[in-house]
């Protein structure tokens, strides 16, 4: 079976994944804005507040034009690295420095290994078996988009409604400089990451050619 059978057939299995996850996290956050007398609406935007929810959407997005055999920008090989640089990236640092932070339960707890482990795994899955060898170097700066995106999207949504969806990007509770640090130091770790995703890519794409 090709590569590209197997990329498409997976990557239907990352969007059935993706989009179940993302309802059902989408259900959970009305549920409990609605337990404190807050509509739909402000239950949208804190959910859409978090960067493990946009990027699986995203990633949920790139899948099902992927499995539907899309042609164009949206599943190219930037938007497919960038994309993997942010999921896997999602798992790694929710294992590293939030895990520890909350206990979920029943549906939070199936919705929290959809997002942060299912996702990432299928997602990762879906790019290596995927087309490879047309990155370079400076496609990188495209894996940086996101988190720089979100950056600025996230201590403007502080600055305007004082709540931030991470401790280490809470300028309120760290201090300014100290959330600097964090800030650059995630973004070295994207590139590093970026980097590591294109040094494959080349690999796969010389032993496959």
């Amino acid at each position: 079976m090709g590569h590209d059978v197997w990329c498409r057939r997976m990557a239907a299995l990352t969007a059935v994944v993706g989009w179940a996850a993302l309802i059902l996290q989408l259900v959970i956050v009305v549920q409990k804005m609605a337990a404190v007398g807050q509509g739909f609406g402000p239950a949208l935007w804190r959910f859409l507040g978090f960067f493990t929810v946009l990027t699986n959407l995203g990633v949920a997005i790139v899948a099902t034009e992927i499995a539907l055999g899309g042609l164009h920008a949206l599943t190219g090989a930037r938007a497919r690295l960038t994309s993997v640089v942010s999921i896997v990236l999602v798992g790694i640092i929710y294992a590293l420095l939030l895990r520890h932070v909350w206990n979920p339960q029943g549906a939070q707890l199936v919705a929290d290994r959809l997002l942060h482990q299912a996702v990432p795994v299928l997602f990762l899955i879906v790019w290596l078996v995927g087309p490879h060898g047309r990155l370079r170097l400076a496609d990188t700066v495209w894996a940086m988009a996101p988190p720089l995106a979100y950056l600025v999207y996230a201590l403007a949504r502080g600055e305007a409604d004082g709540w931030y969806a991470y401790w280490f990007l809470d300028p309120a509770k760290l201090g300014a400089e100290k959330m600097a640090q964090n800030a650059v130091v995630l973004a070295v770790v994207f590139f590093t990451t970026a980097l590591i995703f294109v040094g494959v890519d080349r690999a796969i794409g010389h032993r496959r050619g």
